[in-house]
């Protein structure tokens, strides 16, 4: 949440923040923590082409199984497993948002 020059002001001066520290609390964030507009480590580049590859899959399985609508990424919890195997572990992500139906307004 971005708070108003007052707001931040007031804030900078009870826990004795820097010129700087104040100057941030008033710009807008944004969604997301890398970087770049395309992963560079890759780990993360491997979640991005995942949904590029399958994000329109998801999507449809999705709509098919609840209709049309988002999987939450706020009520969400997500499980992370090593699968023991003979070719070599794998990794198990089990991810569980609330389905959240579009609204019409």
């Amino acid at each position: 949440m971005t708070l108003s020059a007052e707001q931040a002001a007031k804030v900078g001066a009870l826990l004795d923040l820097p010129a700087e520290a104040i100057t941030l609390l008033q710009v807008v964030p944004y969604k997301g923590s890398l970087p770049t507009a395309v992963p560079t480590d890759p780990l993360i580049y491997r979640f991005y082409e995942l949904v590029n590859v399958y994000g329109t899959t998801f999507k449809e399985l999705i709509h098919e199984e609840f209709g049309d609508g988002i999987m939450s990424a706020i009520d969400f919890k997500m499980d992370l497993q090593r699968e023991p195997n003979p070719a070599g572990d794998r990794v198990s992500i089990t991810m569980s948002g609330k389905f959240l139906p579009y609204k019409t307004y």
